[in-house]
């Protein structure tokens, strides 16, 4: 299936005489993985506990009520990462999955995403050499184009690509998944 807008979006992206067989987007919305199953006690906790030392440090009494400055700058890296760990992981990979468009044509795969910028991924079909597909019982799932890595399949979604996180290509969250794998099985035979 091609949805007409994807179609336009990738266009600038196809060479020669290629076509577009097919185009998705992951799902939306906030998605949960199996690494939250870990993280999120570990960052509410973490977040309590940096709420706790600056809600003591500002109001302990002392003889001069005035609690210095570098504590609350000390302070701000540890509550910035809580509060990323905490909430803004599933914010920016909402965002990061709203920007990204997926791409068959007869030659290569495409994956455009990002969250700041957008960054391109081309594979072509032919070289593929691994490709795993993670179907759920409702027909959406995934495609991972690489090697099955069990830390990216623990942690995709809580890293922002191109601040120092390796790529792993996948279509992520597609609906009807399996019909998508037989598309790209296809293509490499062919």
């Amino acid at each position: 299936m091609i949805d007409i807008d994807i179609q336009q979006e990738l266009q600038y992206e196809l060479i020669d005489d290629e076509k577009l067989v097919w185009t998705g987007r992951p799902g939306t919305g906030i998605i949960f993985r199996k690494i939250d199953i870990f993280l999120i006690p570990f960052s509410l906790i973490w977040f309590g506990m940096i709420i706790f030392v600056i809600f003591g440090v500002s109001t302990s009494p002392s003889e001069n009520s005035n609690t210095p400055w570098p504590v609350f700058l000390f302070l701000i890296p540890f509550l910035s990462a809580g509060c990323y760990v905490t909430f803004g992981r599933f914010f920016i990979d909402k965002r990061r999955r709203a920007n990204t468009v997926y791409g068959i044509t007869n030659d290569r795969i495409i994956i455009r995403s990002g969250v700041f910028s957008q960054k391109v991924n081309s594979f072509n079909i032919k070289t593929l050499s691994n490709l795993s597909i993670d179907e759920k019982s409702d027909g959406t799932g995934n495609i991972v184009f690489s090697q099955n890595n069990f830390m990216f399949g623990m942690m995709s979604g809580m890293m922002v690509q191109g601040m120092g996180t390796k790529f792993v290509p996948s279509f992520e969250s597609i609906a009807d998944v399996r019909s998508v794998y037989n598309i790209i099985l296809k293509l490499q035979r062919s």
